[in-house]
């Protein structure tokens, strides 16, 4: 049985509430980090004017192989970045936590850990998944430490994956986490 994507949902604990991507968010998402080429770097879009972010975040809010989640942190009220969870196909019970971006201001901060949190602890606990998978740009060692850091383990590269925005060839970093391997994890990481 292949598992199904998710409805829209709202995920929420002390640091940050995940809530679905609209339009509404973009103001916030692009003063969070919207033109900012570093924030962009490794990521399939490269918005620079808040029209062209709101383009991409219509984009994938269309997209019914995605289910985008705005990242707002609970302290200021703000969208920060967002998240999404994304279709595996071919991979029975599992999903891809994936378009993940944060504004700089929020980098090296607890955002990314608890939103990890929420989104792993769904996928297991009330959707049902098996495994969840995370992918990132073979160059983008700052994400990949980060996928470690919350327990993906490197199951190996996609070479030449797929296109980059400038044209170059991407080598795509795959990691997993299995529903049995999570618990520890967890565990470790709000500890």
């Amino acid at each position: 049985m292949t598992a199904k994507l998710p409805s829209p949902v709202v995920l929420e604990n002390d640091v940050v509430r995940l809530e679905p991507l609209t339009l509404a968010h973009v103001p916030d998402l692009f003063a969070a980090g919207g033109g900012d080429p570093e924030v962009w770097r490794w990521m399939p879009a490269r918005p620079g004017t808040e029209e062209e972010l709101r383009e991409v975040a219509a984009g994938l809010i269309a997209d019914d192989r995605h289910v985008p989640l705005a990242v707002v942190a609970r302290e200021s009220g703000r969208a920060v970045g967002w998240t999404a969870y994304c279709d595996v196909p071919g991979f029975d019970e599992s999903i891809e936590i994936g378009w993940t971006w944060y504004g700089r201001a929020v980098w090296r901060t607890a955002v990314n850990t608890n939103c990890k949190v929420l989104l792993i602890d769904h996928a297991f606990d009330e959707l049902g998944y098996n495994r969840v998978m995370l992918k990132t740009d073979g160059l983008n060692t700052r994400s990949q430490d980060a996928i470690r850091r919350i327990g993906g383990v490197h199951e190996g590269t996609l070479r030449r994956h797929r296109r980059r925005p400038d044209g170059t060839w991407r080598d795509t970093a795959v990691f997993g986490i299995l529903q049995e391997e999570w618990p520890a994890h967890r565990a470790r990481l709000t500890g």
